[in-house]
């Protein structure tokens, strides 16, 4: 049985006529633009990394495919899974927040490109490359916009604390009294507990409401509503804030 590698030299077809040459310059190529915009927006995995990536995996795949045959799913998807540990080294924890997810989604991704070109796929690798930057281009300046609109709605938003005093057999009563109060006016329930008091029979039912702004006014009559209820000793209101919630 001829070795496969040395096919490379007594075949009658010339070296750069050989499908292992365009598959493994296309990879190349390919990881170098995937790797350009990471690289100039200064990600830990730049351009380097991401052109490694993608011909490693398409060198890897050829070569499964030139000794195997054309069955290289197999060797696709152990580069799936060692991409995969070599992402996870892109992810760090600052604190609260986590760092270097879509670094680590582009070396994978990068993969892709790499495999497809691999298994001579050349027009997919390079849909797939430019699907790729376009989603770190384009979709980019979109979750920035979707972030700010977020938080402009939290930090626009007022949390309000309603705590109704109330005999402990009237309780189901009063928390179905407040829920219907709360349908009929623009506010948003966030909480609904109820706490025993110590010293007495009594209950203290609490709502945190959400307004989309200061409703002042909308709590009073809110109040005034809950007053009317013969099992309520006592309603009281107050502005609180996410921090203390």
């Amino acid at each position: 049985m001829v070795n496969p590698w040395l096919q490379w030299w007594t075949s009658r077809v010339p070296l750069l006529e050989q499908p292992t040459y365009p598959r493994l310059i296309l990879a190349l190529f390919l990881g170098s633009i995937i790797g350009a915009e990471r690289q100039w927006r200064q990600r830990a995995a730049g351009m380097r990394t991401n052109t490694l990536v993608c011909f490693g995996a398409a060198a890897f795949v050829d070569l499964g495919a030139t000794i195997a045959g054309p069955t290289t799913t197999n060797i696709i998807a152990y580069v799936i899974s060692g991409v995969g540990f070599l992402g996870a080294g892109a992810i760090m924890k600052e604190g609260g927040s986590i760092r270097g997810l879509n670094t680590a989604a582009t070396l994978w991704c990068s993969a892709a490109v790499g495999a497809c070109a691999g298994a001579g796929q050349l027009l997919v690798a390079v849909f797939v490359t430019a699907l790729l930057v376009g989603i770190n281009l384009i979709l980019r300046p979109v979750s920035r916009f979707i972030d700010k609109r977020s938080l402009a709605r939290i930090s626009e938003a007022v949390l309000y604390r309603i705590r109704v005093t109330c005999p402990a057999v009237a309780e189901h009563h009063v928390r179905d009294l407040i829920i219907r109060a709360l349908a009929e006016r623009p506010l948003l329930l966030r909480e609904l507990r109820t706490d025993d008091a110590s010293d007495t029979d009594d209950t203290f039912v609490q709502a945190v409401v959400e307004a989309s702004n200061r409703e002042n006014v909308l709590l009073e009559e809110l109040v005034e509503q809950l007053r009317t209820c013969a099992e309520v000793s006592s309603v009281e209101w107050a502005e609180t804030s996410l921090e203390s919630e």
